[in-house]
């Protein structure tokens, strides 16, 4: 093999590539940003921090990212960009230096009740084919090992239109490794028809008592009435024999109601297509409590719950089939993996072990591949991402994560980290939104948005290194090192709620007393079962109030307002005050603006092509009709109150003309949980993730229950607003609650009353309690890894 020699010729002027080595940033002004104009260096990690609402997320995700993603977009020709999301370029003068970005964020994977931590990371398909081509017996190809394949048999005449055209014989067969019985979710469900239905009413009488299936709904209720097969003014009690199949089970069949043609179809196929073809935590919380109510799921008697047809689960490999395989832990299921030596699948058993590998690197290795996908938490879900990135060998690519380190505990960071560190050594621009002080410590550049939140945020408060942000006087830098201390005094319990034989999920048989009355706080490593053990052992009920991470759901037309119910009060004042409905005071009903809807604004659709949104120009953006502005409260029309921040509203509707209690009571919750900068009618998917959990548990602190479980609460807060979250939690406990929090952050352990830690590991490694008892006693015993962690943060 030959070289080429090289001559070392004298430094000449630089390159002109090499003078883009900074993305440039001028004149930003998406959702709360003013005017913004930064430049970022290139294949350095840099960190954006400041308060939740900053406008963190705006730069980085809404900007810099959507940008670099719709010019990527654009390289496409037209017919495949019609299939894809239209995306418009965001409000920015300049943006340049762009490179291709990937987005690690924090949404959940998709809810499909099919869907596996497997099925989303590729795994499952690599042991698909591993299984086909090695199998024991051979039953077919890779789609005879997969769930989401049915199996399908035909047979007939078909016409070969070529030439002569002639009829021929013709037989398709595809084996599938779908279990027929569950069609791959599983579970089978037994539904309780008294939750369908008040059986000594008619259907005319508004039997029907499904969420949305109202007495005069034309397309469900009208169809079952008009349909013929029943009679729709007698109880359905009464129903013969006949009625009843066809009112439960029958087929779909063509039917013609008021001159539509419309299909019927039986109640109970009806119910399973319509709410129980999605995942139960993809659901809306009404629609949730029906299921949880009306339906009960039990694994599918034949395949046991693995999903699969009893042929893909006859093959094996030595002692394993596929689904004994994927309900491995990872970390077993890597080791299983690398004693398989066959050189005719060689390249395949390597990229599979590279896979498993990266799943123990993130600190995943506790899950297994038949995780359903939608009981992931948001953090989770964000390193499953990261599974395909982190052996590529693409560089100069800009990686952008939004708090890579949620949900997981001090030890957990480190490794992640190391992780964003060689994203970044590999030539890699990685920008991080993030808070925790120990991720910041790594940056190569930081940018501090602020200096508040909402409309006091926006700007650039500091850009420069660790050291600079630390002497600066910005509340990210005067707040990052700050330390919580241990309570000199822990309060008493007043009673305790008792746990036994826990055994859900990797759970060991746990045994454990819970004290009440005070502030609790589960720890432990990620996956070491805390979840497990709080949501699955604490038994629902009217006293206990969840807060847990299930995100909100929301369109553009939701806001603050209308998600606490705070606009049900204030409409019924405005309506009081002056002698008309509340229904015209909802932009949704019957106050609506008739040009945009009660939009605010105009939406022409543009094809494959961004859409364009204009500003109505009927109501100006206010969204109601100009008779509904007319009438006034306190001197203000319904469309100045929803521009009101909370501080403003809280304050006006504390009294004179527009006193309104209820309405005041709402906004004093949504104060204490930090959001007095939101405007009330700030449209909910404007809203970062930190701010929709803190908006979740305003919501949830008018319910009376008399122990609170948070799962995270400090999920995108800043390092200011922590304090606030602890005083947040001493009232409600002062105030007679019980309050148990599942949390990794070290200023909420230090200031709880008492600490369940959950571990030592993760997984099958995991599921005991390893301490129980006071965040001092934790700190002195440094017995567990939360133990040590929490010593070294105190100063202990």
């Amino acid at each position: 093999m030959t070289r080429a020699t090289r001559q070392d010729a004298p430094p000449a002027a630089p390159h002109a590539a090499d003078h883009h080595d900074l993305i440039r940033v001028h004149g930003a002004r998406e959702n709360n940003l003013k005017d913004v104009s930064i430049e970022i260096p290139k294949r350095r990690l840099t960190v954006f921090t400041g308060v939740s609402g900053s406008g963190k997320s705006s730069l980085v995700f809404d900007t810099i990212a959507a940008e670099s993603q719709r010019l990527i977009n654009e390289t496409y020709s037209a017919f495949l960009q019609g299939f894809m999301p239209t995306l418009a370029r965001p409000e920015v003068d300049v943006l340049e230096g762009l490179t291709t970005a990937i987005i690690v964020d924090q949404q959940r994977l998709g809810a499909d009740p099919r869907s596996t931590v497997g099925t989303a990371t590729d795994a499952n398909a690599m042991l698909r084919i591993l299984f086909s081509r090695l199998g024991d017996p051979h039953i077919g190809s890779p789609n005879a090992y997969s769930f989401n394949v049915p199996s399908v048999r035909a047979h007939g005449a078909i016409t070969v239109e070529r030439g002569n055209a002639k009829t021929v014989r013709q037989s398709f067969t595809r084996t599938g490794g779908m279990c027929p019985h569950c069609e791959g979710r599983g579970t089978v469900s037994d539904i309780d028809l008294t939750q369908l239905y008040d059986d000594s009413k008619s259907i005319s009488e508004g039997a029907f008592t499904i969420p949305g299936w109202k007495s005069d709904s034309w397309w469900t209720v009208r169809l079952y009435a008009d349909s013929g097969f029943l009679d729709p003014d007698k109880p359905i009690r009464d129903f013969t024999e006949q009625e009843m199949r066809d009112f439960l089970y029958r087929e779909p069949t063509k039917v013609k109601v008021e001159g539509t043609n419309l299909t019927y179809e039986g109640l109970i196929p009806k119910i399973q297509k319509s709410f129980l073809s999605k995942d139960r935590e993809g659901m809306q919380p009404h629609i949730r409590a029906f299921v949880d109510r009306a339906v009960t799921f039990t694994a599918c008697p034949e395949c046991g719950g693995t999903r699969l047809s009893e042929a893909a689960r006859s093959s094996r490999i030595g002692e394993l089939n596929i689904a004994d395989a994927c309900a491995l832990q990872i970390t077993d299921l890597a080791d299983w993996v690398a004693t398989l030596d066959e050189p005719s699948v060689a390249p395949l058993l390597a990229a599979l072990r590279h896979t498993l590998d990266s799943f123990v690197e993130i600190g995943l290795g506790y899950l297994s591949l038949d995780r359903p996908a939608g009981t992931l938490s948001g953090g989770e879900a964000q390193r499953v991402k990261m599974i395909r990135h982190l052996g590529s060998s693409l560089t100069d690519v800009t990686y952008v994560f939004d708090e890579p380190t949620i949900g997981l505990h001090p030890h957990d960071i480190e490794r992640m980290n190391g992780l964003l560190l060689r994203l970044r050594d590999k030539g890699n621009t990685v920008l991080v939104v993030e808070h925790k002080p120990e991720t910041i410590a790594i940056a190569d550049h930081v940018v501090d948005l602020g200096p508040g939140a909402g409309t006091g945020g926006g700007t650039i408060s500091f850009e420069g290194t660790v050291a600079g942000l630390r002497a600066s006087d910005t509340l990210t830098g005067r707040h990052l090192d700050d330390r919580a201390t241990l309570k000199k005094e822990v309060r008493k319990p007043t009673g305790t709620l008792e746990i036994r034989g826990a055994d859900r999920h990797n759970l060991q048989d746990v045994d454990v007393d819970i004290p009440l009355g005070v502030l609790t706080v589960v720890t432990g490593v990620a996956g070491s079962g805390k979840s497990s053990l709080i949501h699955g052992s604490i038994p629902r009920s009217d006293e206990v109030v969840s807060v847990d991470q299930s995100p909100i759901r929301g369109s553009r037309r939701s806001n603050p307002a209308t998600y606490t119910g705070l606009l049900d009060p204030i409409r019924k004042a405005f309506a009081k005050a002056n002698g008309v409905k509340p229904a015209l005071f909802s932009a949704n009903s019957e106050g609506a603006c008739p040009n945009c809807k009660g939009a605010g604004v105009v939406y022409t659709d543009l094809g494959m092509m961004a859409g364009v949104s204009a500003t109505c120009e009927e109501c100006d953006g206010k969204r109601f009709e100009a008779s509904v502005l007319e009438h006034h409260l306190g001197g203000k029309d319904i469309s100045e109150v929803l521009a009101m921040p909370v501080t403003e509203a809280e304050e006006f509707f504390r009294e004179g003309e527009a006193r309104t209690p209820a309405a005041h009571r709402v906004l004093t919750r949504l104060a204490d949980v930090g959001l007095g900068y939101l405007t009330l009618g700030q449209p909910l998917t404007t809203l970062s993730g930190g701010e929709r959990q803190r908006l979740k548990l305003a919501t949830h602190m008018a319910d009376k229950g008399g122990t609170y479980v948070l799962d995270e609460p400090t999920t995108g807060l800043h390092l200011a607003d922590v304090d606030q979250l602890l005083a947040l939690l001493d009232r409600l406990v002062d105030s007679g609650k019980s309050v148990i929090v599942i949390e990794h952050h070290q200023a909420v352990m230090a200031h709880a009353d008492w600490i369940i830690d959950l571990g030592p590991g993760a997984g099958h490694d995991g599921g005991r309690v390893v301490f129980e008892g006071t965040p001092a006693d934790l700190t002195e015993n440094r017995g567990t890894v939360t133990g040590e962690h929490l010593a070294a943060y105190v100063g202990g």
